[in-house]
């Protein structure tokens, strides 16, 4: 990324933020510092978070203050001036779903002043009105995986430091945390209002400040640093997910030019020999999803089908597999890396739940035939049926 802030305001700005997280006086702060204040731009917010995570202030610290820094730079990020996305881009459909979910969160903000003004409308018929809206916000998260599946590597691609997405892949996962914690509290019958409340205001909180973060900070500062041809790589990719309450936009047309050679290549060993296209078919109907990182941590491939478990984008291709996972927990791929490195381990298991299937992922340490070790072979496997089979079938039964 460009060197498109000033240094000594960063420096005031850094002050401004570190005297928040330690509970100094807000007013006090806001005069010491209103200059910079009052010239922050999406730019300088990005360095910000940059200069603090790499001189030791953990995500979770800055998570904690982010909401009051940024209230304090609201103005001066709102006059901002930056080129709008034009319809049919990437950028421009995110927005448009921000829209959406905005009108969604307005109607819950309606239904819960009614509940606080009409004595008649009891807590029941409020949860009542609310369970069937909470579940439907389920499903905006496809927004936040576009953003991390798609934005994100390209933003890794072009930015020196991109520590600021890392700390709002952490905010997703705090947004995901309280929705769910919402809708087990209204999912019980003996849920109490005042937790719900307290929990509804804060995923309000998280909720609209990651917008302002997306269309103040991020996306300003992604337009005017990422090529347009990167952009229409990233909008293609997006159809391969979603598009959450608004409707889907009409696919570009991609020219794919016919290479001879590929058609006559083929992949062959001593248990067979298969064409490009057999083998495509191949990793397209395994009943697994595979990923392949090599020994630089880097995916090089991951297989695909029409009904994948996890999300993936071509974007991830050359990314970094630590980037590809939230802060919270990079710590465990870590630990698998070096295990498979080193030598002391060779395989590590997982199973969990993940949109009610239960998921069962091997990572498989990979080595050549002198025993260097060449990467990681992940594998992931809709186990939920399995937990059912009861007996034998030796007989055909399409039923």
């Amino acid at each position: 990324m460009t060197d498109q802030y000033n240094k000594k305001r960063i420096e005031n700005l850094i002050s401004f933020s570190m005297g928040v997280m330690k509970g100094e006086n807000g007013k006090e702060l806001i005069d010491r510092y209103q200059d910079a204040i009052d010239n922050v731009t999406p730019f300088d917010i990005i360095e910000l978070e940059n200069k603090q995570i790499n001189r030791g202030v953990s995500t979770s610290d800055i998570k904690k203050s982010i909401g009051k820094v940024l209230n304090s730079f609201y103005s001066s990020l709102s006059g901002f001036e930056w080129e709008t996305p034009a319809e049919g881009t990437f950028l421009y459909y995110l927005m448009l779903e921000n829209r959406a979910l905005e009108l969604k969160l307005n109607t819950i903000k309606q239904i819960l002043k009614k509940f606080h003004m009409e004595e008649s409308f009891t807590y029941s018929m409020l949860r009542n009105k609310l369970i069937p809206l909470f579940l439907e916000i389920l499903d905006f998260d496809s927004h936040y995986i576009k953003k991390e599946n798609i934005l994100f590597p390209y933003i890794e691609k072009h930015w020196n430091n991109y520590n600021p997405i890392k700390v709002m892949w952490s905010l997703h996962d705090d947004i995901r945390s309280s929705l769910k914690e919402i809708i087990l509290i209204l999912e019980n019958p003996q849920g109490i209002w005042d937790q719900l409340n307290i929990e509804i205001g804060k995923y309000f909180s998280l909720t609209f400040g990651m917008i302002i973060k997306e269309e103040r900070i991020i996306f300003p500062v992604a337009a005017e640093t990422i090529p347009v041809k990167d952009w229409q790589d990233m909008h293609l990719q997006s159809f391969e997910m979603p598009f959450i309450y608004i409707e889907t936009p009409i696919k570009p047309e991609i020219i794919i030019k016919d290479i001879a050679w590929q058609k006559e290549c083929s992949f062959k060993t001593e248990t067979g020999e298969v064409s490009l296209d057999q083998l495509e078919l191949i990793f397209g109907n395994l009943p697994v999803e595979m990923t392949m990182i090599d020994e630089n941590d880097k995916v090089i491939f991951f297989s695909d089908s029409d009904n994948r478990i996890f999300p993936r984008s071509s974007a991830i291709i050359g990314r970094k597999v630590q980037n590809c996972h939230p802060p919270e927990s990079v710590h465990i791929v870590n630990e698998i890396i070096s295990a498979f490195k080193e030598g002391r381990k060779e395989k590590a298991e997982f199973w969990f739940k993940f949109k009610e299937k239960l998921i069962f992922t091997v990572y498989h340490a990979l080595h050549d035939k002198s025993g260097n070790y060449k990467g990681i072979l992940e594998v992931s496997q809709d186990i939920s049926r399995f937990k059912d089979l009861e007996g034998e079938r030796k007989l055909l039964n399409w039923n």
